[in-house]
């Protein structure tokens, strides 16, 4: 009786073991039983998607358009996508929206879990903002974690301009947006600088500030002939993926470098332990950009109008690249 109890034991065991030590392709194949499985081709990069079996109100094809919509955004932005081979699941939840997102680097890759309600419907993903954020994650590396404002505001800032220059996403649109929501990133009272701050605000709008800000120095140092893009690029370029694990100041050099103008670094060692004050609305009158009520205006005679469409349009020549008409009081 004692052996017979010891040895159910010891397969009782084996088999916990086995549960929760598999191989993490094991358990990637027991997620998918469920799962409506397709591939989809992103130049010389595979994205396999895996959608749960529920009653969403959009097709399957509806879904697949959609993550076709946010890999050409970020392949226009970064001239490639980032990483040779995705993993994305998409579940279900309640209600309307697209939700839960989160972004994860593999030796292989990278694997992003997002969530879609059931009652979204084909135009409500066509507004979504939140799976392209979750693919601009895949373009820069692993930080530590007092840094992780870095990866947010990069993700925060980087995916409505990818939007925009891939055709998703109206240019005025986005910079109303941008005006309306990046004051959440200033400094407030008792702040201690993007490193040591890590509320929700300095963490995602504070490190789109610290962005926004070195956008604009790298292309008045270089008269618009670059920007942030080609830092960034430069740094995915070196190898600086998700999959990567990099010291921040190691991306920032390799970034300074690709533009050779210093910029990266010393605006970093400027906001990393102290508040450093913006002055939003002097910058938004040097750029041009006018709010007024729940739209913007284009000032095309302001002194930094050229910077602006530079920005947004990017260096490009590619017709994937959307004009930004900055005349004067014009409205895109």
């Amino acid at each position: 009786m004692l052996r017979t109890l010891l040895i159910r034991a010891a397969i009782l065991f084996i088999a916990c073991f086995a549960v929760f030590f598999r191989a993490p392709g094991h358990v990637l194949r027991a997620e998918q039983e469920d799962d409506l499985t397709s591939t989809i081709q992103v130049g010389s990069s595979r994205i396999d998607v895996h959608i749960e079996k529920d009653d969403f109100a959009v097709s399957h094809a509806e879904l697949l358009d959609w993550v076709h919509h946010a890999a050409n955004s970020v392949t226009t932005y970064y001239g490639r996508f980032p990483v040779p081979f995705v993993r994305l699941f998409i579940s279900s939840s309640h209600g309307r929206g697209v939700g839960g997102g989160k972004t994860f680097g593999f030796e292989d890759g990278g694997r992003i879990q997002i969530h879609v309600g059931k009652q979204t419907i084909a135009a409500g993903l066509a507004q979504d903002w939140m799976l392209t954020h979750e693919m601009v994650h895949l373009a820069f590396p692993s930080v530590p974690d007092k840094n992780h404002w870095i990866e947010e505001g990069i993700a925060t800032y980087v995916e409505p301009i990818a939007r925009v220059r891939a055709h998703y996403f109206d240019p005025a649109q986005m910079w109303f947006e941008v005006v309306r929501d990046l004051p959440q990133g200033l400094p407030a009272p008792g702040d201690l600088g993007l490193d040591h701050t890590h509320t929700w605000g300095r963490t995602y709008w504070g490190g789109a500030l610290y962005c926004f800000l070195a956008d604009i120095q790298i292309h008045k140092l270089t008269q618009n002939k670059k920007g942030l893009d080609d830092a960034l690029r430069a740094i995915l370029d070196a190898g600086g993926d998700i999959r990567y694990n990099w010291d921040l100041d190691k991306a920032l050099e390799v970034g300074d470098k690709s533009t050779g103008v210093a910029v990266l670094k010393p605006l970093y060692d400027q906001m990393k332990n102290q508040p450093h004050p913006v002055d939003l609305y002097a910058l938004w009158k040097e750029l041009g950009v006018e709010r007024t009520g729940d739209t913007v205006h284009f000032q095309g005679d302001a002194p930094l109008a050229a910077t602006l469409k530079s920005m947004t349009n990017g260096n490009s020549t590619s017709s994937a690249t959307q004009a930004l008409n900055l005349g004067r009081n014009s409205r895109p």
